[in-house]
C-alpha cells in the first residue's frame, strides 16, 4: 500500500514537472528564444505558449525595453594633442532577438567597446575647441557608426549622448583666461561700435537739421517770390486799368497827378517839424491841377 502511494506521488510530481516545462507564459516586455535539440526553433512573444519538454529549451530571455549602455570614462587625445577624458551613454533596444543572441556574444559589451573605439577615432580628428563646441555633431557621428554595426546584432540605436568631457586643470585655466580676454575684447569692440554709431547718428541729425533748415529757407523764398509775383500781377492789373482809363479820358492822368500832389502837400503840412518851409513849386500847375480836379468832380456830379 505504501509503495502504491509513493508511486502515485512520484507520478503526480512528474506530471506537474511536465506541465511546468510544457506551459510558458511570456511577459509583454520580453521575447524568449527557443532551441530544439540545440538548434534555433522559434521566438516566443508575449502570451501563453506550449513547448515540448526535454526537446525544447529556453536559450535566452531578451527584454525588448529600451536599455542604457554606459560608455566607460576613457582618456582621448585630440588633434591638437590635448589629453581629455570622455564618457557617455548609448540608448538602444532589441529588434531581432535571434540576431542579438547568435550574432554576438554580448551585444552590451560589443556596443560599449565599439562606442569607445568610435569616440577615440572621431575626437582624434577634431581640435579641442571643436570637441567642446560640436558635441551634437559628435553624438550624431557616434549614433551613425553604432547604428550600422548594431543592425547586424538585431539592435536599434536610438540615441547617443556624450555626457561629460573633462580637460586637464591647466588647460581649463588657460581656456578661462582666453574666454576672459575674448569677453573683454568683445566689450571693447561693442563700446567702439556704440561710440561710432552715436557719432554717425549725431552727424546724421545735424545733416538732417541743416537739410530741414535749407528746405525751410527755400520754402520761405518760394513764398516770398509767390507774394512778389502776386503783387506784381496786382500792380500790372492796376496799371492796365489806369492806362485804359487814361486812354478813355485824358483828364484821368491829370487827376491822378493832382491827387498825389495834394496828398504830398497835406503830409508836409501836417508834419510837427518846426524847421519846415512850404514853398509852392510851379504854383500855376498846382492851381491848374485843382481846376482840373474841380472840372472832373463837376462832370461826375453832373
Amino acid at each position: 500500500m505504501n509503495d502504491i502511494v509513493i508511486f502515485a506521488i512520484i507520478l503526480i510530481g512528474v506530471g506537474v514537472l511536465f506541465i511546468a516545462k510544457t506551459i510558458i507564459i511570456v511577459s509583454q516586455s520580453d521575447i524568449y528564444v527557443v532551441e530544439r535539440l540545440g538548434k534555433f526553433s522559434r521566438e516566443l512573444n508575449a502570451g501563453l505558449h506550449i513547448i515540448v519538454p526535454f526537446l525544447d529549451s529556453i536559450r535566452e530571455k531578451i527584454s525588448i525595453q529600451e536599455r542604457i549602455i554606459d560608455i566607460p570614462s576613457q582618456s582621448v587625445i585630440t588633434k591638437d594633442n590635448v589629453n581629455i577624458t570622455v564618457d557617455g551613454l548609448v540608448f538602444c533596444k532589441v529588434q531581432n532577438a535571434k540576431e542579438s543572441v547568435y550574432n554576438v556574444v554580448s551585444f552590451q559589451k560589443a556596443i560599449s567597446s565599439l562606442a569607445m573605439t568610435t569616440i577615440r577615432s572621431e575626437i582624434g580628428s577634431m581640435l579641442l575647441d571643436e570637441t567642446l563646441s560640436n558635441r551634437e555633431r559628435l553624438n550624431a557621428k557616434l549614433q551613425s557608426e553604432l547604428a550600422d554595426a548594431a543592425s547586424n546584432w538585431g539592435l536599434l540605436v536610438t540615441r547617443v549622448e556624450i555626457s561629460d568631457i573633462s580637460v586637464p586643470q591647466d588647460i581649463e585655466q588657460a581656456m578661462n583666461l582666453q574666454m576672459k580676454a575674448e569677453r573683454e575684447k568683445r566689450s571693447i569692440e561693442l563700446n567702439a561700435m556704440a561710440e561710432k554709431e552715436a557719432v554717425i547718428r549725431k552727424a546724421e541729425a545735424i545733416k538732417q537739421g541743416e537739410f530741414l533748415k535749407a528746405e525751410a529757407i527755400e520754402r520761405m523764398a518760394d513764398a516770398k517770390k509767390y507774394e512778389q509775383e502776386k503783387i506784381a500781377e496786382g500792380q500790372k492789373k492796376a496799371i492796365t486799368i489806369i492806362n485804359e482809363a487814361i486812354a478813355k479820358n485824358q483828364d484821368s492822368a491829370e487827376f491822378l497827378l493832382a491827387k498825389d500832389r495834394i496828398k504830398a502837400f497835406g503830409l508836409l503840412a501836417s508834419s510837427n517839424s518846426k524847421d519846415k518851409l512850404i514853398v509852392p513849386y510851379e504854383a500855376t500847375e498846382l492851381i491848374g491841377s485843382l481846376s482840373i480836379l474841380k472840372d472832373i468832380l463837376k462832370k461826375d456830379n453832373g
